[in-house]
């Protein structure tokens, strides 16, 4: 993990996240941390990387999402050069589909 991230309250932010068991309980607690800009913002990001996971290209990408090309640019070189957060996840969101 990047050391910037690295101290107490993003831990404690962290580990409150991992402690949600529901999609209601993720509704709430995100509800209560963000604003509606700021989710709208961190859910278009996990789109958008999803869709260039999927080898999209930036002109669907920016008409489907409406992201700009320097959000599209800043979360494609996370895909290819961040710690692989990103493909974790969608891992794990695939096997569940599979069950």
């Amino acid at each position: 993990m990047n050391s910037k991230l690295k101290e107490l309250n993003v831990e404690f932010l962290f580990q409150a996240i991992l402690k949600l068991e529901t999609l209601e309980e993720c509704y709430n607690f995100f509800e209560d941390l963000c604003t509606v800009p700021e989710l709208k913002a961190l859910s278009q990001r996990l789109l958008v990387a999803k869709m260039l996971d999927e080898d999209r290209v930036y002109s669907d990408i920016v008409a489907e999402t409406g992201a700009s090309t320097a959000t599209i640019s800043r979360v494609n070189r996370s895909l290819n050069y961040g710690c692989d957060g990103y493909r974790v996840v969608f891992e794990r969101l695939d096997k569940k589909d599979e069950l």
